[in-house]
């Protein structure tokens, strides 16, 4: 198939990030569906269920960015090869991707397994919920590279500029969570109900079925695998490839799980309601997110199909309507979160008072940061989309371990959830600024340079 100019690298910046942005909205409003889903309904079963799920989360934040981060290599070189027009590289780098993806994903999850009691007890779970904890977490392992290679393709397939389909397949997988969940969850008929275990076989057999057609869809619509038989040597070289630009965007991402953990110990020491209260904040956060996020995912590729190009004023003017836009948008959505704080807190805390009014008091004082985070975020695109991942590790770090990790301990010694919640904002606000100074010299002196030459 012959090479084809990617709108990426040919039309309009604002227009272009747009156009793939609003067929994400859906998509993005999708993945949040699965937390949303899961946290109201297991919310119905208890306190303790809740909280339970609220130990999960740092775990499962940890896999997730491992894995994101493998997606993100693998994209990131989809999208220099698309970019100057090389589509059987491209073709090539996703199916070996793909390959390192499974062998990865499954040993990782075979090391979780044998792993779930010591790594929950240090997180602060009592004996009462580890039980629930690991009937949990044990689907949730053995369904790890279904989820990633839907995760992945979905990134593959954004970076083909086929965001439509993607967005479609988010939806998919989330009305199947959807619809599963409170079937396996509290049974119907003559399907008996399993509780917070089958919440977790839902999200995996959910993302199953994605995975397979998303799979089919790279293959079939855009020749993005391979037909001729790779091998190991090939295989091989690759994986390198791969993971010269995957291993340091995995340590940026696993010091927020790391972050998260050490937040959650901290939360642990005020009860289970309060574990509760702000697990299920932290969850609805993807809520915040959602049209920041569509554009962000248009973003990386757009990137990096640029950087491939060798177009770097178009790279530049993507970083500025990028951030200026999430700026913009998270400070008057997180006006209205301080209004209504109470009423979000009270249906999704409807068993437990106390964990309701820790929720508000998150969702009054977090929210403030969030137009920070995402230009952070933001950053780190720009940085892994200019074959720089080593620099967004590094922005990563500095918001985790220099920022909120000092912040939270030194909130937490005066006993007050208040201010861990604060931590939280100044650690967001700081690295964001910094991150936005950062991107902008970045393709401010590859703009220059360019222009020199």
């Amino acid at each position: 198939m012959p090479p084809q100019k990617s709108d990426f690298v040919s039309a309009p910046i604002g227009k272009t990030m747009l156009k793939t942005a609003v067929p994400m909205l859906a998509g993005t409003l999708a993945l949040s569906g699965y937390n949303i889903a899961d946290t109201y309904f297991i919310g119905k079963l208890g306190e303790n269920e809740l909280a339970a799920v609220g130990f999960t989360m740092p775990v499962a934040m940890f896999a997730g960015c491992i894995f994101h981060g493998l997606g993100t290599g693998m994209m990131t070189l989809v999208a220099h090869a698309l970019g100057g027009e090389r589509q059987e590289r491209a073709a090539s780098i996703t199916t070996a991707g793909f390959a390192l993806i499974i062998l990865l994903t499954s040993l990782l999850a075979l090391a979780g397994i044998f792993t779930m009691k010591p790594v929950f007890s240090l997180l602060g779970a009592t004996p009462e919920l580890h039980e629930m904890i690991q009937e949990y977490m044990l689907v949730w392992y053995i369904g790890t590279p279904l989820l990633v290679i839907g995760m992945a393709g979905n990134s593959i397939l954004i970076t083909a500029a086929d965001s439509r389909l993607a967005s479609t397949m988010m939806i998919v997988g989330m009305l199947i969570n959807v619809i599963l969940d409170p079937i396996l969850i509290f049974g119907w008929w003559i399907i008996p109900g399993t509780g917070i275990f089958g919440g977790a076989l839902a999200t995996v057999i959910s993302q199953g079925v994605s995975a397979v057609i998303i799979l089919l869809l790279i293959w079939k619509k855009h020749h993005l695998i391979s037909r001729v038989p790779l091998d190991f040597r090939f295989l091989q070289k690759v994986w390198l490839m791969v993971l010269r630009v995957a291993i340091p965007s995995i340590l940026g991402m696993v010091l927020m799980p790391i972050g998260s953990a050490i937040v959650t110990k901290a939360i642990s020491f005020f009860g289970k309601a309060s574990v509760a209260g702000a697990n299920a904040a932290a969850r609805l956060e993807g809520v915040a997110f959602l049209v920041p996020m569509a554009l962000g995912m248009s973003m990386m590729p757009m990137i990096g199909q640029n950087f491939g190009a060798k177009r770097f004023d178009r790279i530049n003017q993507c970083r500025r309507f990028a951030m200026r836009f999430a700026l913009a948008y998270e400070l008057g959505l997180a006006v209205l979160i301080f209004l209504f704080a109470p009423q979000i807190s009270a249906i999704f805390c409807s068993e437990s008072p106390e964990g309701a009014e820790v929720m508000t008091q998150y969702l009054r004082i977090v929210p403030f940061g969030f137009g920070f985070l995402e230009a952070h975020r933001y950053s780190g695109f720009v940085f892994t989309g200019c074959n720089r991942p080593a620099a967004s590790a590094w922005l990563s770090a500095l918001r985790i371990i220099g920022c909120l990790i000092p912040f939270t301990l030194l909130a937490a010694k005066f006993g007050n959830m208040n201010w861990i919640f604060a931590a939280r904002l100044s650690a967001d606000v700081i690295s964001g600024i910094i991150g936005m100074t950062c991107a902008h010299l970045l393709t401010w002196r590859l703009l220059r340079e360019n222009t020199v030459k």
